[in-house]
């Protein structure tokens, strides 16, 4: 594992709260994986046993539903973890997960995380913090679907992977627009629109490049009242 990759790890929602002590004890089992797009990480059903870390390139968590529909539950880019909860309790996966594009991954096999837990109790209670965290980012999902226009939830999307705090950014997006319109509960020709309606509040798209000219006047929009939102269209 290069220094970059080692650097986003340590940093990444699985391990930032973990003690350096036990990174170093954790990092020395993982492996790093290069997978190509449309590369199958694990299926629906099987039995979980690792967690993951995306060093570069975005993942998809998916459920395909009985009518062949396939429904995206989330999607994970650069310095995300995905996969603790069902691993930390030996139970099965209940999605599926796949490269939507190349990407570079961090394994880290469960057994060593829970070995290194018995040994050191409190490790329990910084390792929540990740599943704790997933859970809040699943409420805000449901909450951006019932509470909030479509054009919205772009920019909440956009804010999340947004690199910096403040001023001019930048932001990265996968090729794959459909990826994002099914992570936001939108279709393709909505989400379109939404990127338009952006336009208005400093938001300019060029291919995978969406580039935001302020980040407080995208956060203010992302916040504002929805039914001020909707009433400006």
């Amino acid at each position: 594992m290069n220094f970059d990759s080692e650097n986003i790890t340590r940093k990444s929602l699985l391990l930032a709260s973990v003690p350096r002590a036990a990174q170093d004890k954790i990092l020395a089992t993982a492996r790093e994986r290069e997978m190509e797009r449309g590369a199958t990480i694990f299926l629906q059903g099987e039995r979980a046993s690792s967690v993951y870390i995306v060093v570069e390139g975005w993942v998809k968590l998916y459920r395909i539903a009985p009518s062949g529909a396939e429904a995206v539950v989330g999607v994970f880019t650069r310095g995300h973890s995905f996969g603790e909860a069902v691993a930390f309790t030996h139970d099965t996966y209940p999605v599926s997960a796949e490269c939507a594009t190349d990407c570079r991954l961090v394994r880290v096999d469960t057994e060593a995380i829970l070995r290194l837990i018995r040994e050191e109790p409190g490790l329990s209670l910084a390792l929540l913090a990740a599943t704790f965290a997933h859970l809040h980012r699943l409420v805000a999902q449901i909450e951006q679907l019932k509470a909030q226009t479509g054009a919205q939830r772009v920019a909440e999307f956009l804010l999340e992977l947004a690199p910096c705090g403040e001023g001019r950014c930048e932001v990265t997006l996968p090729y794959d627009k459909v990826l994002i319109a099914g992570r936001l509960g939108m279709k393709p020709e909505s989400l379109s629109r939404a990127f338009a309606k952006l336009r208005d509040y400093g938001v300019t798209v060029k291919q995978n490049l969406a580039e935001i000219e302020e980040i407080a006047v995208l956060r203010d929009y992302a916040e504002e009242d929805p039914a001020a939102a909707w009433a400006k269209g």
